[in-house]
């Protein structure tokens, strides 16, 4: 079978699809993953083909507007003016996705879509391709229950109704943005109406539904029919290929497990001076710590370094995470599962989108602190959350227990299992 994967976002929005890929790979399929050009090197390289989809998704989320974006969508009135402020630059830039991502899906003639909700338009081109589709994600937003409610909703104690009422109103969220599918559809010969807005397949079936996180972090409900599953989480294993460098190894010898520092690829307008207040926490804390440069990452000072702290530019989480004493992190899902992988605890300082929920979960799971907004962020704050983490015995055992038991989970072999099961089941 030929499959194509649709996805678009940052780094933690490809990652994971890449996992699955070469999971489906192993079990005989084709697969051809469709993202940002950016990501072509990083896919080809483990072993998939690449579908062409334009940069300017990430040229955008690392432009000055993409930054401000990020940054006000903590707060509604913010959110508001910003999206009318940049609804023609982003409607255009949808528009040229769905052109690009419609052309890769022409161009592969796939046996099955499986797609990211960010990729519009993506279970339409399956309906013109005449080919199912499997909606994949890593939050709980599609799949209605009764036991808690869409991610970032507040958990109130009003019932089932309210739970599942907020499912409706994600799904009504979608049909007030479908202008541009609607009209592709048109242009292409299908019914203006897409089933997809109700999570339909042509023929009224429901599209299926994987959830790529472990039901040990987020309990499935006893509600869900079989066609969502979550799986596990798709871990994409890097260390094997990976030789760390002496510098990194000799900090790594020379004292006790330092502390990791890293808000991933896509950050703020003030890397310098989240830098500066990390190393005065580290200061005042008096951890070891390892700072994350990367692309887009933190800027060192002008200042000298103390001994106690290294910059680098990149590391497998699945190396590094094993020889930290904790994780400090901007709460994006793969990052968090790898530290929860790890048996660490982590500290999460979200700038927007799913991360302030993902710092909720560990809280809840008693693996971390309560997050601390990046808005909200100071040193003492920080050192505050990282003495709390050193200081609490039990949280670190919680951390380590669960670490061992998502190890012994088989996210990427139970998506495949699921994707094998329902293609049978709708071809």
């Amino acid at each position: 079978m030929k499959i194509i994967i649709a996805t678009l976002g940052t780094r933690g929005d490809v990652q994971p699809f890449v996992a699955l890929g070469k999971g489906l790979i192993a079990a005989g399929h084709q697969v051809v993953l469709a993202t940002c050009e950016h990501f072509e090197p990083f896919i080809r390289a483990h072993g998939l083909e690449y579908g062409y989809v334009n940069n300017e998704l990430i040229e955008f989320l690392h432009s000055e507007d993409g930054k401000i974006a990020m940054e006000n969508s903590a707060n509604l009135r913010e959110t508001i003016a910003t999206a009318i402020r940049l609804g023609p630059k982003l409607g255009a830039m949808v528009r040229r996705q769905m052109d690009d991502m419609w052309a890769a899906c022409e161009q592969h003639a796939p046996d099955l879509v499986i797609y990211h909700p960010k990729v519009a338009g993506a279970a339409d081109f399956a309906e013109k391709l005449g080919v199912p589709c499997i909606l994949a994600f890593y939050l709980p937003m599609f799949a209605p229950t009764s036991e808690f409610p869409v991610a970032r909703f507040p958990e109130w104690p009003l019932g089932g109704w309210y739970n599942r009422f907020t499912y409706r109103l994600v799904r009504g969220a979608f049909r007030l943005v479908s202008g541009r599918v609607k009209r592709w559809r048109t242009q292409h010969g299908l019914a203006a109406r897409s089933p997809a807005l109700k999570l339909q397949l042509p023929d009224g079936r429901p599209i299926p539904i994987l959830q790529a996180y472990s039901p040990l972090v987020i309990p499935q409900p006893s509600d869900w029919p079989d066609w969502a599953q979550a799986t596990g989480f798709w871990f994409l294993d890097e260390q094997q290929d990976w030789t760390p460098p002496k510098e990194l190894v000799d900090f790594l010898n020379d004292g006790p497990p330092p502390v990791y520092f890293g808000f991933g690829s896509i950050f703020g307008r003030s890397p310098q001076r989240v830098a500066e207040l990390i190393l005065q926490a580290v200061q005042q804390t008096g951890v070891r710590a390892i700072l994350l440069r990367g692309w887009g990452g933190l800027e060192p000072p002008a200042r000298a370094l103390g001994d106690n702290v290294l910059f680098i530019d990149s590391a497998p989480h699945d190396w590094l995470f094993t020889r930290m004493r904790a994780v400090v992190h901007h709460g994006g899902c793969g990052t968090t599962a790898a530290a929860l992988r790890a048996g660490k605890p982590q500290i999460i300082c979200p700038f927007f989108g799913d991360q302030p929920f993902w710092g909720n979960v560990v809280a809840k799971l008693g693996v971390g602190p309560p997050p601390i907004a990046q808005r909200r962020l100071t040193a003492e704050r920080l050192s505050t959350a990282i003495q709390q983490t050193m200081d609490n015995p039990t949280m670190h055992a919680k951390a380590a227990e669960l670490g061992d038991r998502i190890r012994q989970e088989h996210g990427v072999a139970e998506a495949v299992a699921f994707v094998n099961q329902w293609y049978d089941k709708l071809r």
